[in-house]
């Protein structure tokens, strides 16, 4: 394969990888607290070596899958009027988990509780306090009252506050499944004083599901089109091979 096929088939890994990050989108639109991931490309530059180029002529340009970046607009709230249903108005804060993979980071607040009386997420995951012990609320108790800064109490009082951070960077944060997130070790979490906890809804994704379906059907398009111009490249390598023999 010469120069031309493999830029295009560059160009195909690209334009697959968009197609399923536009696929994964879609099938999240109805997530807690997810958000929409982005592509991102460049290109990758080639020169001749000991060679100009042709007049007219430029470099060798390859795509490249540079990195995937999430989408920081705000998603909207839904109100469930259920009181371990938590959102942050703070759009860079987080709630903290205990998994069995360590300390992990969600904006989705569905919570509920065990049998134990913890706090937890959907997946059994333990939700933190401040002083990074799980929450505990006492058996029986008939009203939890969560306030903005993260304070939580019941008729018998006080119950903990919620542990919120905030990150440097959040792009950095790796996603383990849909909700969950693991922040890098030289990356360490700041506390979030005033994070907005809004008791009794949900934030949804900010996943918009028209503009992602108008984007997927573009990829699929461009996917096509690339990989035409791949099928074409190969019947034009083996129309080029076939008449050099012939003249052999």
């Amino acid at each position: 394969m010469d120069s031309p096929g493999y830029i295009v088939l560059s160009r195909l890994v690209a334009a697959q990888r968009a197609t399923a990050v536009t696929a994964n989108n879609i099938a999240n639109a109805d997530t807690p607290g997810f958000r929409a991931h982005r592509p991102l490309f460049g290109a990758v530059l080639e020169r001749q070596v000991g060679a100009d180029a042709p007049r007219g002529g430029r470099d060798l340009a390859f795509a490249q899958d540079r990195a995937t970046w999430r989408d920081a607009n705000a998603a909207p709230l839904a109100r469930t009027g259920n009181p371990l249903d938590l959102a942050l108005s703070d759009p860079d804060a987080f709630f903290a988990v205990e998994t069995p993979r360590g300390e992990r980071f969600t904006r989705a607040g569905r919570f509920t509780l065990d049998t134990e009386g913890r706090v937890v997420d959907p997946e059994g995951s333990p939700v933190l306090t401040a002083e990074g012990q799980p929450l505990r609320i006492e058996p029986g108790s008939a009203r939890i009252d969560i306030r903005g800064d993260g304070s939580v109490a019941t008729e018998n009082g006080p119950a903990g506050r919620l542990r919120t951070v905030r990150f440097a960077d959040p792009q950095r944060l790796q996603a383990e499944g849909e909700r969950n997130l693991a922040a890098p070790a030289d990356m360490p979490a700041q506390a979030v004083e005033r994070p907005g906890v809004v008791q009794g809804a949900t934030e949804g994704s900010n996943v918009r599901a028209v503009a992602e379906l108008t984007r997927l059907t573009d990829d699929m398009r461009h996917f096509q089109m690339v990989a035409q111009m791949a099928e074409r490249e190969g019947e034009r390598l083996g129309s080029a091979v076939e008449r050099i023999l012939r003249r052999r």
